[in-house]
């Protein structure tokens, strides 16, 4: 069967948050550049795969898999260790809960798309734009951090990585590219620091990746 093919753009959250996955599971694969700034992801030949035009997808097992939460379960799902949630229930909503954060919450309102659509159709300057960015980000970490302490380890939750981990780091990464202030949140200023010593988390950094 075909090596899993990942298509990817290194700044992309979405994808950040697959390719630590990827590596927390040890999965060998290949990716090709799908250049956001230059609307490869509009291409016919692109939508064709994927009608939704966005980053990630993920072509693995004959399946052609979208949407970065849904990609990371079916990994948990058929590549079961280590795992990225809790076997327990009530644990499991927890975790979950704060992976929808970041990621239903924070990031789809500080997107490219979103903040083209604020430049262009809005006629938002940049000073503005950056300061919607921020606000966000500040008022979701803010929550975030209270959610994580009561059952925080040396991750998120407990010890070992989960999937609040997984959309954790890339979203740290995004607040320091436009300056967000990080001393409220120490707790996740920690956790992002103890990811980012894996080397799944560290590998799959904008930075190592950019082409």
């Amino acid at each position: 069967m075909a090596r899993p093919l990942l298509h990817d753009y290194f700044r992309s959250s979405a994808s950040y948050r697959v390719r630590i996955a990827l590596r927390l599971k040890s999965v060998e694969h290949d990716s090709t550049d799908v250049d956001l700034r230059a609307g490869d992801q509009r291409a016919d030949a692109y939508k064709a795969r994927n009608p939704q035009g966005f980053v990630p997808m993920l072509e693995v097992d004959g399946l052609k898999l979208t949407q970065s939460l849904a990609i990371i379960a079916y990994l948990d799902a058929t590549r079961p260790e280590p795992p990225l949630l809790p076997a327990d229930p009530a644990d499991q909503a927890h975790v979950r809960a704060m992976a929808l954060l970041v990621a239903c919450d924070i990031h789809p309102l500080n997107n490219l798309r979103v903040l083209n659509y604020l430049k262009t159709e809005l006629g938002q300057d940049e000073p503005a734009r950056n300061g919607w960015y921020r606000h966000w980000i500040a008022e979701g970490f803010a929550a975030l951090e209270k959610l994580a302490a009561p059952r925080a380890g040396r991750f998120l939750f407990g010890d070992t990585p989960t999937i609040a981990d997984v959309c954790l780091v890339p979203q740290m990464y995004n607040a320091r590219r436009f300056d967000v202030p990080l001393d409220d949140y120490p707790l996740l200023m920690r956790v992002d620091a103890e990811a980012n010593r894996l080397d799944a988390f560290a590998a799959a950094h904008p930075d190592r990746v950019a082409g």
